[in-house]
């Protein structure tokens, strides 16, 4: 069966109705989507030097760290300051785009 013709005054009415209800979720998706920093130019600096301070530390603690008085008070917590480094670096490397 053929579909019936739509008014001028409708189809117009029906296009400025649909754009509305479009610009009205662009506006809601945008107010509760997050926002990430515009500028990323920092984070291969951060994750490169994060992640070198870590494996410096670690390597540290390995070769010298009985005579390195601040780690020798940490022990072995040392390990888990080097891999929190290295973790902190790749957590900050997820905001690069």
């Amino acid at each position: 069966m053929p579909e019936s013709k739509v008014r001028k005054d409708a189809a117009t009415k029906r296009k400025v109705e649909d754009r509305r209800e479009l610009a009205e979720k662009r506006a809601d998706r945008e107010r509760h989507t997050p926002r990430a920093p515009r500028s990323t130019a920092w984070v291969p600096w951060a994750f490169c030097i994060l992640g070198l301070l870590g494996v410096a530390w670690l390597v540290t603690f390995y070769v010298a760290g009985q005579l390195v008085p601040g780690m020798r008070q940490l022990g072995n917590w040392n390990i888990l300051v080097g891999m929190g480094l290295i973790g902190a670096a790749f957590g900050i490397s997820t905001l690069w785009k």
